[in-house]
């Protein structure tokens, strides 16, 4: 016997769950999905049947015991943020975990920090079970911070109201995509002009680095602002050129993004270049029984 948790929204079944709807011996239904999608509500012994069995659910707490089993789960597109925003409201609410429940937006911060670097190194690496892994970690903050903030007093909001607020922008910053056309948009290039033009529109900013994030890593910083100036049409005589080391760095920021390079991106690939070297001879140093790195030692091994 084996059992397929189908994970339905809308009471709409994923197309690759068809088959397995029509090789079943029962279909039941757990959750709210509607009682004439199956033959009979799920019974508590169902793992006890024989033959092909497949339970639609609307939620995987509601089969939580056949997940943690192994049964494989088919979704529809999007099902499983669905499903993850579940996860989240469950653990958050009462009889859930103590920690989650102490959590504010404040004590979060840290995770989502940590999380966005752990992506952007996955993404570096190329690792592909890291990048996906990671995604769902930033993910999970998405959910988290949305779900505190569906408790707040004065100004509640779900991660429904975040999902609709994106779409919004989404379609609203896309017109050559979904309003039949937008003459401003011929290229790519053009396309993040016209994005700038529309977020300036929407916001009703008074100054071009008005939503610039100040909190970012300040090369990435001065990269940005020497890039939203530049569209201003600010003149480049006038970014910092001073003799300090502050001025240095940010005139080298400014030259690399304003010639289509990302000098975040770019340092940090060097730093990581840098870290491998110096494992690299640390390792070499300790498998030729060098006693301790003195500077001829770290030259003898520096790779090349």
């Amino acid at each position: 016997m084996t059992v397929a948790v189908v994970l339905v929204r809308g009471n709409t079944v994923p197309a690759d769950a068809v088959p397995l709807l029509r090789a079943a011996a029962k279909v039941y239904v757990a959750g709210e999905v509607d009682p004439a999608l199956g033959d009979a509500p799920m019974p508590a012994d169902v793992a006890a049947e024989a033959g092909e069995v497949v339970v639609l659910t609307s939620s995987l707490d509601a089969v939580a015991g056949l997940v943690a089993a192994g049964s494989p789960v088919h979704a529809t597109a999007g099902a499983g943020l669905v499903a993850a925003a579940q996860v989240m409201d469950r653990l958050r609410s009462p009889g859930g975990c103590p920690w989650d429940a102490e959590q504010t937006h404040d004590s979060l911060r840290q995770y989502l920090v940590e999380e966005c670097f752990e992506l952007l190194e996955a993404i570096e690496e190329g690792d592909r079970p890291a990048l996906r892994e990671e995604l769902g970690d930033v993910l999970l903050q998405v959910l988290f911070h949305s779900r505190v903030a569906e408790e707040d007093s004065e100004d509640p909001f779900t991660i429904d109201d975040v999902a609709a607020e994106l779409v919004a922008k989404l379609v609203g910053r896309h017109p050559h995509v979904f309003a039949g056309g937008d003459p401003a948009v011929r290229d790519a290039a053009t396309q993040e002009n016209r994005w700038e033009e529309l977020k300036q529109q929407e916001k009703r900013r008074e100054s071009s680095v008005d939503g610039v994030a100040m909190g970012q890593p300040a090369l990435a910083l001065a990269a940005k602002l020497a890039q939203r100036t530049a569209r201003a049409g600010l003149p480049g005589d006038l970014l910092p050129k001073h003799t300090d080391v502050g001025s240095r760095l940010f005139d080298l920021a400014a030259l690399a993004k304003l010639a289509g390079q990302d000098p975040e991106a770019e340092l940090r690939a060097v730093a990581r270049r840098f870290a491998s070297q110096v494992r690299d001879a640390e390792r070499s140093a300790k498998a030729s029984g060098e006693p301790e790195m003195t500077h001829d030692i770290w030259r003898k091994h520096w790779p090349h």
